[in-house]
């Protein structure tokens, strides 16, 4: 089976998200934004699992356009928790720049499926 580059990579950004979000409830004492960034950083690779198993490529562009906003809801969450110094700058840095990275391949795959139903 052909290697799938998003869903790896929103799988293990969400491990991230996981270790991170344990990090700021255990050492920072953070529940409330780390909340809404676990919920969002996770949607996305499971919005990703969704659009592959998805009935029609209506069913996947929609999946994976969920799976967009909710990386872009993630951007927002990593710079609040870091302008609110919950992470400092090279905590939040490498994440960031995971995560403009995935928005980046899923717009890029939205592009491409409507353009190709058009």
């Amino acid at each position: 089976m052909k290697e799938n580059i998003i869903q790896q990579k929103s799988f293990h950004f969400a491990i991230r998200v996981v270790n991170i979000y344990k990090y700021l409830i255990s050492e920072k004492k953070e529940f409330v934004l780390s909340k809404q960034l676990l919920r969002s950083g996770t949607s996305i690779g499971a919005n990703v699992e969704e659009s592959i198993g998805g009935q029609s490529d209506k069913d996947f562009l929609s999946n994976i356009s969920i799976s967009y906003k909710e990386a872009r809801e993630t951007v927002y969450w990593l710079k609040l928790l870091q302008a609110t110094d919950y992470l400092s700058e090279q905590e939040a840095e490498s994440l960031l720049f995971e995560a403009e990275d995935i928005c980046k391949i899923l717009g890029k795959i939205q592009i491409t499926l409507k353009n190709r139903n058009s």
